[in-house]
């Protein structure tokens, strides 16, 4: 029988990664931190984490949690001269990265020949959820390793579905960031028009939460900073693109998107 996860590697302590990690210091899990930039170990150290100068500093870890933003870093990370040359056999390698769920599966069939187990386990709502602790995880992998994970989760998620194999859960993640996605678009335009007719927009806005077209974006209204709108539906595009599929609402979101980012927000001037 496997024995409980203790101490935790994690790799990126960014927006979401520097509230994770002060979460499970909190929760008693040895948390070890690696990120490129040092300058963040401060940071790191002042939530009670240890930092390790590289990812050899990582190799006591029984899990791991992979907090970087692109595809191209993530392959970096699971490369022989990464985690696949440092991790100890059976290690639990967790992608909570928004990536193609191809790339996770390839990477779950690299890690294997390596005695390594990796799943992905996708963080929404956001980084205020992060840090109250109250993320929403989809975890994608055998149950057994999901079973192994879930404490260390349950540290930072305040709700955590296992969304079936590997790459489900970046399936579930992508379908999420489509419509969330969508709904701030929608935001916009409705409180857009609300705002030309003269409403008063924050009586608008809570109005409209108590009716059939509530939605998180609309709850959270500000504090959305756009920040991975296009990467998120670039995934899509390309998941859509895979199984022959078309989603013009999808297209045009992701279209929209690039072009409200700078003046999110800013009612007077959306549309002009």
């Amino acid at each position: 029988m496997a024995s409980a996860v203790k101490t935790v590697g994690v790799i990126g302590a960014g927006r979401m990664g520097q509230p994770i990690i002060g979460h499970l210091a909190r929760k008693g899990f040895t948390a070890i931190v690696h990120d490129i930039d040092a300058a963040k170990r401060a940071a790191v150290e002042a939530r009670g984490g240890k930092w390790a100068a590289d990812l050899a500093g990582l190799a006591a870890a029984d899990a791991m949690l992979i907090c970087v933003g692109y595809d191209r870093e993530l392959r970096e990370l699971l490369s022989d001269r990464g985690l696949l040359k440092h991790a100890r056999r059976d290690t639990i390698v967790a992608i909570l990265s928004t990536v193609h769920p191809g790339t996770v599966r390839e990477l779950a069939l690299l890690g294997q020949r390596h005695g390594l187990h990796v799943i992905d386990a996708t963080m929404c709502r956001g980084g205020w959820a992060a840090d109250e602790g109250t993320l929403l995880s989809f975890v994608g992998g055998s149950p057994e390793i999901v079973s192994r994970l879930r404490p260390v989760l349950a540290a930072f998620s305040s709700d955590i579905i296992h969304t079936g194999d590997i790459g489900s859960a970046q399936v579930a993640k992508a379908v999420n960031n489509m419509i969330m996605w969508t709904c701030l678009v929608a935001d916009h335009e409705a409180l857009a028009l609300a705002h030309r007719y003269g409403l008063d927009v924050e009586m608008m806005r809570k109005a409209l939460l108590t009716t059939h077209s509530t939605n998180g974006a609309l709850e959270h209204w500000g504090k959305q900073t756009m920040a991975w709108a296009d990467d998120d539906m670039e995934i899509v595009a390309a998941m859509a693109k895979e199984k022959g599929l078309s989603l013009p609402q999808a297209e045009a979101v992701q279209a929209i998107c690039r072009t409200l980012k700078p003046k999110r927000f800013k009612l007077d001037q959306y549309g002009s």
